[in-house]
């Protein structure tokens, strides 16, 4: 009983560590965030920081384009990752551990070099956009539209998703497929009532992770477009570093916005994960 006691205070021991590092550098920037965000310089405790942007078309726009961006190349970058993570499982060569490494170091390559490569690769007078356009494929390319930044963030998101999905096909037994087929289930049965509903709490979680990873850059939008893309990150580093203006109650507003974006999104995962739980039982 008595080394038990001791393994108990030796592992909260060991998490002490741990928990101070949380507290530092998690919860206490959320806090002085949440406490400045109801703060201005005039009225002092007030929400009116909270007034200014929902009622301002500028920052609604940020709002709509984060979420636009952050969601679609979600979506591209998760469907991609699970057909190459898919595809890796059943590549049985070299060839499967080349493409984990190459993922794994390109799901780190992002911020200025990724976009000085797509300037060079896809820029106005980029080297792939002058062949599309010679061949005819294309009229014209804008990568510093809405567009352009989507395909931008869906390149970081795919090695990033292949990395997260790969390991859960390892659920997926091959005697299930094969007990399948015996019973008379074609591939679109199988995948439909054993493999989607096996794997849709990877898919989902997957999903959240690429969003928050979205919704969150910042380097690589701002050394494509020097900040001037309306986006939410590029707006707080603005109000912060006072390039157009100084206004860091107004940042630490717009940053518990996004923070709510992504508790919702969390949120509504948690739920969405209990229902296919359910339905999976």
């Amino acid at each position: 009983m008595n080394s038990l006691n001791r393994g108990k205070w030796l592992a909260l021991l060991c998490l002490v560590p741990f928990a101070l590092f949380f507290i530092v550098f998690e919860i206490a920037p959320l806090v002085w965030v949440l406490i400045n965000s109801v703060q201005t310089e005039d009225a002092g405790w007030s929400l009116d920081n909270f007034t200014r942007i929902f009622s301002s078309k500028f920052y609604l726009q940020a709002i709509q384009l984060s979420l636009e961006i952050s969601f679609y190349s979600s979506i591209f970058g998760i469907v991609i990752a699970t057909l190459g993570s898919y595809s890796l499982r059943r590549v049985d060569s070299p060839l499967r551990n080349f493409v984990t490494a190459f993922a794994n170091m390109t799901s780190n390559f992002a911020g200025v070099p990724l976009a000085f490569a797509f300037i060079i690769l896809l820029g106005f007078n980029g080297s792939i956009t002058i062949m599309l356009k010679q061949a005819g494929i294309i009229e014209d390319f804008n990568l510093y539209s809405k567009t352009g930044l989507i395909i931008l963030y869906t390149y970081f998101q795919i090695p990033l998703g292949v990395l997260l999905l790969y390991p859960a096909f390892d659920a997926l037994r091959e005697d299930w497929r094969e007990s399948a087929s015996l019973l008379g289930a074609n591939g679109w049965q199988f995948w439909r009532h054993i493999g989607l509903p096996v794997l849709t709490p990877a898919l989902l979680g997957t999903f959240v992770i690429l969003l928050a990873n979205a919704l969150g850059a910042y380097a690589t939008v701002y050394a494509l477009t020097t900040g001037n893309f309306n986006v939410l990150p590029i707006r707080i580093a603005g109000l912060v570093s006072g390039d157009v203006s100084l206004d860091p109650n107004l940042a630490s507003a717009l940053a518990v916005v996004l923070v709510a974006l992504m508790t919702l999104v969390t949120v509504v995962h948690q739920l969405l994960l209990k229902r296919s739980y359910h339905v999976s039982r």
